[in-house]
């Protein structure tokens, strides 16, 4: 309990001082920054998995809540970019593979998942039963999400013009309390049902067809109020953090190090990717930037609803990434 106290203030103190500086998203960023200097200065750090999951769900309430019959139609027109992923895929590990194999001498089955740009629990399980270095995949994998969501909202500030302090959503007493009720059961009830089908990204997918298909049927109007995104974002950037922990000197020289050449190969393909979409007309730059950047489900829907994206956009091609 100590642990997991000591690490709610740290993520609270990130948070307060990314605002003091004005700097960009303050309640995911800060969080983030502030836990991985503390887990490097060897703090002892600990998150509460099974709260972190329940903030995923409030994210996939928040897309799911925007789906109007409109959008579901405009949906078709998505199948030009979405034939991309599965080559942006082919591509990663084409490069990763050789790259964590012969660069830094891991064995196949770590490099092949050190590479694969897919969830970060599936590929810590499925590398771990190929028999990977489950370290090395954790703290990998940690270091891809961690420096895609790091860059990205640089990247639009300075580039893009775009402003990172626009409201999330609506304040939480300007919500119907009969909706908030219902918004909470979709969060609930959909992450339980997905779990129980084995679907893979559960608490935020279940949350997103639920709500998708109540906003569809009429029966919500609104996203979750600005206070529960926020919440969302501060223990996502927490969790992200907090698996640093533990990481040893030899660790950030060998892994960590790794997995910081390799983002910078992530985020070249990511752009080009995004500028050949660009200028083939085939969708907006900064949605499809969003859409193939291989970081965090969770952490890029937060980006998203930010800066205000076609979330449908955006998640479809992420779904398609991890499948």
């Amino acid at each position: 309990m100590i642990r997991i106290a000591l690490t709610h203030g740290i993520a609270a103190i990130g948070v307060l001082v990314f605002h003091l500086l004005s700097l960009p998203l303050p309640w995911l960023l800060g969080p983030i920054t502030a836990c991985l200097i503390a887990a490097l200065m060897g703090a002892p750090m600990k998150s509460i998995p099974l709260l972190n999951n329940a903030m995923r769900s409030i994210l996939g309430v928040a897309v799911g809540a925007t789906f109007t019959t409109a959008l579901v139609i405009s949906m078709a027109g998505y199948w030009t970019t979405l034939l991309l992923v599965p080559v942006m895929v082919f591509l990663i590990g084409l490069i990763g593979v050789p790259y964590f194999q012969r660069l830094w001498g891991f064995d196949f089955a770590t490099s092949y998942y050190s590479a694969m740009p897919g969830g970060l629990q599936d590929m810590l399980l499925f590398g771990e039963e190929a028999g990977g270095d489950v370290r090395a995949l954790s703290l990998i994998h940690a270091t891809r999400v961690l420096i895609v969501v790091a860059v990205l909202p640089f990247v639009f500030v300075f580039f893009y013009d775009v402003d990172m302090s626009q409201p999330v959503g609506e304040p939480f007493a300007s919500v119907p309390v009969s909706e908030l009720l219902i918004l909470a059961a979709a969060g609930i009830a959909g992450w339980r049902i997905a779990a129980a089908v084995g679907l893979f990204g559960a608490s935020i997918l279940g949350p997103l067809f639920l709500a998708a298909a109540l906003s569809l049927a009429g029966l919500i109007h609104h996203r979750p109020p600005a206070e529960a995104i926020q919440a969302a974002q501060f223990f996502i950037g927490m969790s992200v953090g907090t698996k640093y922990a533990g990481v040893t000197m030899v660790e950030v020289r060998t892994y960590i190090t790794a997995a910081l050449g390799f983002c910078l190969v992530l985020l070249v393909l990511t752009f080009v990717f995004a500028e050949f979409i660009h200028l083939a007309g085939l969708a907006p730059a900064m949605e499809t930037i969003l859409a193939f950047a291989p970081g965090g489900q969770a952490e890029l829907t937060v980006l998203a609803l930010i800066v205000g994206a076609d979330l449908a956009f955006v998640v479809a091609h992420h779904v398609l990434r991890i499948f």
